[in-house]
């Protein structure tokens, strides 16, 4: 496909749907088919949202595919492997997690031990908004209602390491932004043993070197612990608490509170999670000094200091204070982000040291990140913001394709091309302009 797409709204949304059939592999959508060819968590969320607007068949599908790898005790693991791929198409393969061995994980599936920011339940609510028969979207919702909630409950017993009502992530793969530098300085804790754990090959768009070490040592360590949550509360070496994981947990948990009303049970537990999480976030992550959200390392019980993209993930919260939502439009707005940057959002201040425009989650713009933005900034009523989120976005895939990630400052390609959830959130964005009601 040409990377420049040119005409109207209507050729961009054909292009777009072109990469979702052609990344389609029967039962669900390769993020990148020729880096990144199994199932992955964050994406499959972000993908079925497009896939709603254009084969809904294949949203519901998508989900249900990724639910299909969902351990007993409610674990929605980040990567659901194609086992009908070579085993090491992709580091790290199911020889690195071994999931088989474990008694929670599910039969006949490889998957990985870790998870992903929780975004389904508002994926499954999208879905839901926008289909043309209510009947038949109600029923899909009874379907996968008990699915999320156990995905829920897993967070809330498992993952809320410091007993704030907060999740807390276990690895850098967890907050969906791999190699942000916010995991600079929890990383740099980790000691290593002598031997290399990575192998010598790795696509160049993945962290490399002694960083990659040290995710793979990290996952060791999972692994050779049985993924016990015992021991991620009391050993594991990386344990944070992000600002953006955590509001993507809090919207899902509304949008589940939405389903259960929906389904015929009952929203309470969900809205009194969702008020627990309110708070905290409030209380644990948001720094005063800075007016911004910040990361709070669990290890030493400090934030963590560099701002990144997800310090505007909490726009999410449609109860954020009016005071704390201009603070973020302010910085989202100055020279440390949109306003030096011609293509926005980029993924880390520009201002701080370890910013790198083309460096894989250290600086350059990416579709989810501007679409989680721009979908808060419509629930504050931001119209300037979500209008320059949608321009921005439109102009970057105009340019350069559907690219997995674009520099900031003069839009250039980076990374796969053809990525699908690049695609698919075109798609949603064009949707909603289009049924304004539905976003």
């Amino acid at each position: 496909m040409s990377s420049r797409l040119t005409g109207d709204e209507t050729a961009l949304w054909k292009a777009a749907a072109r990469v979702l059939d052609a990344n389609w592999t029967g039962t669900s959508t390769a993020a990148s088919p020729g880096l990144y060819p199994h199932q992955w968590s964050w994406d499959s969320a972000f993908i079925s949202m497009g896939l709603a607007r254009h084969r809904r068949d294949r949203a519901e599908a998508e989900l249900l595919s990724l639910f299909r790898g969902q351990w007993a005790d409610g674990m929605l693991p980040h990567i659901v492997f194609n086992t009908t791929l070579a085993r090491h198409a992709f580091f790290p393969g199911p020889e690195l997690w071994r999931s088989e061995r474990q008694p929670a994980a599910p039969r006949g599936v490889h998957t990985s031990g870790l998870t992903q920011p929780p975004l389904h339940a508002l994926t499954a609510l999208r879905l839901h908004e926008s289909a043309p028969d209510a009947d038949s979207s109600r029923a899909f919702l009874a379907r996968l209602y008990p699915m999320l909630t156990a995905q829920h409950r897993y967070l809330a017993r498992c993952r809320d390491i410091g007993a704030s009502g907060l999740i807390a992530i276990c690895h850098p793969w967890e907050s969906g932004l791999d190699n942000s530098p916010a995991w600079d300085r929890p990383l740099a804790a980790l000691r290593l043993p002598p031997t290399a754990y990575a192998p010598a090959q790795r696509p160049h768009t993945l962290p490399t070197g002694e960083d990659y070490d040290r995710y793979v040592r990290l996952v060791a360590l999972l692994r050779d612990a049985g993924y016990r949550p015992g021991y991620l509360r009391d050993a594991h070496p990386f344990a944070v608490e992000d600002p953006l994981v955590n509001a993507v947990y809090l919207a899902s948990t509304h949008a589940l509170a939405e389903i259960a009303g929906i389904v015929g049970a009952d929203p309470v537990p969900h809205l009194e999670c969702a008020r627990r999480v309110h708070g905290a976030i409030l209380d644990r992550l948001f720094d005063p000094d800075t007016g911004c959200f910040r990361p709070r390392d669990l290890r030493d019980d400090r934030l963590l200091p560099v701002v990144t993209v997800g310090a505007f993930g909490p726009l999410l919260d449609p109860e954020l204070p009016a005071p704390i939502v201009r603070n973020l439009v302010d910085l989202l707005l100055s020279a440390r982000f949109a306003g030096a940057a011609g293509y926005p959002v980029p993924t880390c201040d520009i201002q701080a040291p370890a910013f790198d425009r083309g460096g894989y989650w250290r600086g350059p713009t990416w579709i989810s990140t501007n679409w989680l933005v721009w979908y808060g900034a419509l629930g504050h009523d931001l119209p300037v913001v979500a209008d320059l989120l949608y321009g921005a976005t439109m102009r970057l895939v105009r340019q350069s394709g559907f690219r997995e990630f674009f520099d900031p400052f003069d839009g250039t390609g980076r990374g796969s091309h053809d990525y699908a959830w690049s695609a698919a959130l075109v798609l949603d964005l064009l949707g909603a302009r289009r049924a304004p009601q539905a976003a």
